[in-house]
């Protein structure tokens, strides 16, 4: 499976964005879609998963964002809303057979793209 993430960039606290993580190379649907993150001198965190139905969040976006996902277009989404400073990190996009919420569970990864909330 191939990961390309898109759609960061700079956005002011209270704003949105939506993050597009699309995918390649196997079945889709049979994939577990997650999207991680990482703070500057922080590990890597869990954000969003979403396979077969289920959708599982961390509490500290729960509310606020949502995990959605397109299969003709083989795309999994991110829609970010009520942006605040500390969601600022750079976002990953995952691939796995699997809801869990630890980066090891993953085997495909896209590159990552940066998401700055100004204050």
């Amino acid at each position: 499976v191939q990961l390309q993430a898109s759609g960061g960039g700079l956005v002011q606290a209270g704003g949105s964005l939506r993050l597009s993580c699309a995918a390649s190379g196997r079945t889709f649907d049979d994939y577990g879609m997650a999207w991680f993150r990482q703070a500057p001198g922080k590990e890597r965190e869990f954000v969003a998963v979403d396979r077969w139905g289920t959708r599982r969040y961390a509490d500290s976006v729960k509310g606020r964002f949502t995990i959605s996902r397109d299969s003709l277009k083989n795309t999994v989404y991110l829609e970010m809303n009520s942006l605040k400073p500390e969601d600022t990190a750079v976002y990953y996009c995952a691939a796995g057979l699997t809801v869990a919420v630890i980066t090891s569970s993953y085997g495909y990864w896209g590159q990552g793209t940066l998401v700055t909330v100004s204050s």
